[in-house]
């Protein structure tokens, strides 16, 4: 049943798309728990943080300020002096494009398997009431090494597996001093996150596809959620928005900055930081008109790791908020597909 049921939503996109149906109503979104669907919400409070400040004495103190504020409110931030080009990024984004644009029995040679996350396709399907994101994925793990299934990875463009490799390596590094920058915001030892990550921390990085949809009011390009990961880092479209988080019960537009990247705690960041930092709530709206592409990369825990909020953050006036847990990238999916806040059952 999974298998019928997910290729026909692929299909269904395909074909909604091509003939400029409307959309079928396994995409109608029903209930409006996290608001209505907005296509232009206001500009939201997400600083610009400069990374290669970090390593200035005379500037760091600011740019963590900026970081401590950002992450305790909204839980989001973007990134510029990541050390990465402009034209490098354009490249990533044209690979994912390139690869999109492939006739669709091409893209099914990486197909994810029924069941499995990894690999191109749509939603997974785990409930007959589950509203569906408009949205194709191409889901691919790059760390540790050994874990990569290069079965999947895109033939075409030839030089797809050379940019995502090359993405991926200047990612961990991003990854790696934004961590140590958030434990010092923190008035911590700079490793007190990485040590909880543990050497074979997990990176994933997943290209969305967001075709034009007729009735962006009424459809998801994906559901509200929260992040399962640690840090997330997105590349946005270099044009079109369709980012949007949750603060304080309203939701923001993420603006675009072709040059940044956008940054945001998951789940397992929340929990380590004993809740003083926030993995917020998210969204995407679709667009009537125009192809809109991100590429998200996840970084994780080792599964095996037991996480929990770190001893120093914890105290009278603080209690933990959180049990240690481990796999919890597991029990996010699962509350995800359900409409379940993950974190909430994970509370002390």
């Amino acid at each position: 049943m999974d298998m019928a049921k997910a290729t026909s939503v692929s299909k269904t996109i395909e074909q909604m798309v091509t003939h400029s149906e409307q959309p079928s109503s396994g995409f109608i979104v029903k209930e409006t728990k996290f608001g209505s669907i907005e296509s232009s919400p206001p500009l939201g409070p997400f600083p610009v943080i400069d990374m290669s400040l970090f390593s200035s004495q005379e500037h760091v103190g600011t740019e963590l300020e900026k970081l401590k504020s950002s992450l305790s409110s909204a839980g989001c931030f973007q990134v510029v002096g990541h050390g990465m080009s402009d034209s490098f990024l354009d490249r990533v984004r044209e690979v994912a494009v390139e690869f999109f644009q492939l006739p669709a029995e091409e893209k099914q040679k990486h197909a994810r398997a029924v069941n499995e996350i990894e690999g191109y396709g749509s939603d997974l399907v785990v409930s007959d009431a589950q509203v569906f994101d408009w949205c194709h994925r191409l889901f691919l793990r790059v760390f540790p090494v050994h874990r990569r299934r290069l079965n999947l990875w895109p033939q075409h463009p030839p030089e797809f597996s050379e940019i995502l490799n090359e993405y991926a390596m200047k990612l961990k590094t991003v990854t790696e001093v934004l961590s140590k920058a958030i434990a010092k915001s923190l008035n911590l030892e700079e490793y007190s996150f990485l040590n909880q990550f543990g050497d074979q921390a997990l990176m994933q990085v997943r290209f969305n596809f967001y075709p034009p949809c007729s009735r962006p009011d009424l459809v998801h390009g994906v559901k509200p959620h929260t992040d399962r990961s640690g840090i997330t880092i997105l590349l946005q479209d270099r044009e079109v928005e369709g980012l949007q988080i949750r603060v304080d019960g309203k939701w923001y537009r993420v603006p675009v900055i072709p040059h940044a990247l956008v940054v945001n705690l998951g789940d397992q960041m929340q929990i380590m930081t004993n809740g003083i930092y926030k993995s917020p709530m998210h969204r995407v709206v679709t667009n009537t008109e125009k192809l809109r592409i991100s590429i998200a990369a996840f970084t994780e825990p080792e599964p095996e790791n037991e996480i929990g909020p770190v001893d120093q953050l914890i105290d009278e006036q603080r209690p933990k908020l959180y049990r240690n847990v481990r796999n919890y990238g597991a029990i996010n999916y699962e509350c995800y597909q359900k409409g379940l806040v993950a974190l909430d059952t994970v509370r002390a």
